[in-house]
């Protein structure tokens, strides 16, 4: 008996060990040749691909389409599996890789689609454009035609290898509309939902101007003086229009703001630098995953008779560096929010056409129609239809212009080639070496006279002819010499009626970097680092203040937590408690507050999650003004509400962190909002698969703050540069340049973004070099 157990727990250790084994031979075979010559009839003369210790891509070529072949091989060698994610994030087509579990997302993109778009969008860019996606096409495929192994993704996955085609670009360029404009989309109807629901008092209330404005030239919008609405009489609400929008009443509602709030750029001009030239940071807060979303680029070409050097970041599926500098100019960008969605409350007679979308699922298919008109494909809510039109479908919302930022060498031919750009609407900051500096609106915004907040009806649409707007505001050398945005408003409060809101953050973290760049007269890029890794907690000193007035009240009960709060420390730091505990207290009184409210909301098909960005005046009128109607049932006083949340929010962390001992120490911000940067492929992976994520990190910093920072998402990329000395440049990024576990490049640079050190922008010494020679006819 014994030697049959012995056998069968050796045979079950001979398994594991062949299935690791099997793993790292897949990785080992899929590691792409790093070294070596060849020959292509997609060049027009030898171009050069080479790699520093980090895997910088350092590209030299004749033109800018052999650049964009080299580029694309680099893309395709490291990152294909985030390219080929992405291309299928925006065409609805990820269930063939994960199955049903991502089905209702590919529905909801299928809606926009985009698949059919991008052939359209490639048709109307000028033939040059044309020509470097196609470039890049081939150089991606290159590079997958040399592959012995596919990429574990596609092994784990049971997925056979898609060649990268032109439009494949576009729908990345798609994916980042999603990415950065979803929540516009989503916006509107909330809106809507909540003016049509609870009446214009309310929806003036929840939208009310935020107390935080930090607009580039000082204007403002005037706060409400309205009085607060009387809590509305709630509708009934069946339980399956609530098991539909995923919650079951007030208690599982998620206050929680969307993640979208982040990204930070500013600049000073020469005036306020030791060397007289401009000065740029920028930090775009996004998802962060491993493979990274940004990968180290540098390009060496020729174009329209000038020699280019640029160096930055580039985005794998798209050829061209979108954030950088070519010593001559510096750019960067956050979301603008300026609105470029109009949801058109259709007529009862307007016809529709209906669209059969099949979605493989791996081991089958499933069908599914939508519905289009006129105005763009159409959704029903409340049994009223509402046709989409956004911007990202039509036409001029792609086109890579954005490349031709290399070209500038001035702030003023940056401001030029900024109008051409299509992309989602970016705040576009530039600095250039002559000590200019400026901010304009970078992007596809639709042309129009009035913006919406609301769906519109279908007599405002019918004469709307989309275009492009040609007319945006540009600030140039402000009399500040400071510049900043943090995708609050930037543009002057008079422009607000035209451009619009798409969903601005509340502006705290906007204020905060305006305050920090005035407490200096001259800068550094050290000075820019510090900056961008302020985790002050200004946002929260009034609910610190709040919260520990109302438990010295209680000072039996709360004792403990009392003394927490009291060496808080004023920051999102590793080691605070009292800051989990004040920024949970306030989630938790807007549950309390809100939560009945946008549960009812959510039942009807919309994201109210997303008017939680603008809630923050409303909550404090509340609380100063404490109206009785708006006290939850079997709660007689504000200060019982308070303090019930509080305890609410104390007890869910420690139900959380620490069930059993309730142990207040395991509530430090830095384990509470440690930072993971994993795969998604990870925990499908069994024994092996933790050692494709990056090491957790103590969490340090927050979102009402410049460091922004959550468990996956913040800083994408951290960039100090002063046009004319990039030797002293940083761009730190959190993770490798590699998507392969197994190469020397997957996980270097991670360590300097964990630590907040700094990287330099600039490739080292050259240690890998791929040569393509042209191919004689």
């Amino acid at each position: 008996m014994l030697t049959w157990i012995k056998w069968l727990v050796l045979s079950v250790i001979a398994i594991i060990a062949l299935g690791i084994g099997a793993i790292y031979l897949s990785l080992y075979l899929s590691l792409p040749t790093l070294d070596g010559n060849a020959s292509t009839e997609h060049i027009h003369t030898n171009t050069l691909l080479s790699r520093d210790e980090m895997g910088h891509a350092i590209i030299t070529a004749q033109n800018k389409r052999d650049a964009a072949y080299a580029l694309g091989f680099a893309h395709g060698q490291d990152r294909f599996f985030q390219m080929d994610l992405q291309r299928r994030t925006a065409s609805g087509e990820l269930s063939e890789w994960v199955g049903s579990a991502a089905l209702n997302l590919d529905k909801k993109h299928r809606f926009h689609q985009f698949s059919q778009r991008a052939q359209t969008v490639f048709d109307t860019l000028p033939a040059s454009q044309q020509q470097v996606l196609i470039h890049y096409a081939h150089g991606v495929n290159a590079a997958l035609e040399e592959m012995t192994v596919a990429p574990f993704e596609y092994l784990a996955a049971g997925v056979t290898v898609r060649h990268w085609r032109p439009t494949d670009s576009i729908l990345v360029a798609y994916s980042m509309y999603l990415d950065l404009q979803g929540g516009q989309v989503a916006i509107d109807l909330a809106r809507t939902a909540l003016k049509d629901t609870f009446g214009e008092p309310l929806y003036r209330f929840v939208t009310q101007p935020s107390n935080y404005q930090a607009a580039l030239d000082g204007s403002e919008i005037p706060l409400s003086d309205d009085p607060i609405p009387d809590y509305p009489r709630l509708p009934e609400v069946k339980q399956e229009d609530m098991a539909n929008a995923n919650i079951a009443g007030e208690t599982h509602y998620d206050a929680t703001p969307p993640p979208d709030i982040g990204s930070n750029n500013w600049a000073v001009s020469g005036k306020l630098t030791a060397t007289g030239s401009g000065m740029l940071a920028n930090d775009m807060h996004l998802g962060l995953r491993v493979p990274i979303i940004w990968y180290r680029t540098q390009l060496n070409y020729t174009d329209k008779g000038k020699d280019v050097q640029v160096t930055g970041v580039s985005l794998p599926g798209l050829p061209g560096v979108i954030v950088g500098t070519n010593n001559y100019i510096a750019w960067g960008f956050t979301n603008a929010n300026l609105d470029n969605v109009d949801w058109i409350a259709l007529d009862d007679d307007t016809p529709t056409t209906q669209v059969e979308e099949t979605i493989n699922l791996g081991d089958g298919t499933t069908t599914f129609t939508l519905h289009t008109s006129e105005f763009g494909p159409v959704k029903t809510l409340n049994n009223q239809r509402y046709a989409l039109n956004w911007v990202a479908h039509h036409p001029f919302a792609v086109n890579l212009s954005v490349t031709d930022l290399a070209l500038a060498r001035s702030v003023d031919e940056a401001i030029n080639i900024g109008k051409q750009i299509a992309i989602p609407t970016q705040n576009l900051v530039m600095v250039d070496v002559q000590g200019n500096t400026a901010w304009m609106p970078g992007g596809a915004v639709m042309e129009r006279r009035k913006a919406s907040f609301t769906a519109i009806p279908q007599s405002a649409a019918e004469n709307l002819q989309p275009r492009k707007a040609t007319t945006l505001p540009v600030v140039k050398n402000p009399s500040s010499d400071r510049i900043w945005t943090a995708n609050a408003r930037v543009i002057n409060a008079n422009d607000l009626s035209r451009l619009g809101d798409g969903g601005y953050a509340l502006g705290a973290r906007g204020r905060q970097i305006r305050d920090r760049l005035f407490e200096k007269d001259t800068f550094s890029e050290e000075d820019f680092y510090a900056i961008q890794l302020d985790n002050h907690a200004q946002f929260l000193i009034p609910w610190h203040d709040l919260l520990s007035g109302l438990l010295i009240q209680h000072d039996i009960e709360f004792k403990m937590d009392i003394a927490y709060l009291g060496k808080w420390k004023e920051c999102a730091c590793e080691d605070s408690v009292g800051y989990t505990l004040v920024k949970h207290f306030r989630r938790q009184v807007i549950q309390k507050l809100f939560g009945r409210l946008f549960s009812t909301l959510d039942s009807q098909g919309v994201n109210s999650r997303t008017l939680l960005r603008g809630i923050e005046p409303a909550v404090w009128q509340l609380i100063h003004t404490q109206p009785n109607d708006w006290l939850p049932d079997n709660t007689d006083t504000f200060d019982e509400l308070l303090v019930d949340a509080y305890r609410e929010a104390k007890h869910a962390l420690l139900d959380t962190y620490s069930p059993k001992e309730a142990d207040m120490e395991t509530l430090r911000w830095g384990a509470v909002n440690a930072l993971k940067v994993e795969h998604p492929f990870a925990s499908q992976i069994p024994l092996v698969g933790s050692l494709l994520n990056m090491d957790d990190v103590e969490g340090f910093g927050d979102t009402y703050m410049p460091s922004v920072q959550a468990p996956g998402f913040g800083a994408s990329e951290r960039f100090f540069v002063s046009p004319g000395h990039l030797d002293r440049a940083i761009l730190t990024l959190p993770g490798g340049q590699s998507g392969n576990p197994l190469s020397p490049f997957f996980s270097r640079g991670f360590n300097d973004y964990a630590t907040h050190a700094a990287t330099p922008l600039l490739p080292g010494e050259v240690l890998h070099t791929r040569r393509w020679y042209k191919k004689e006819e």
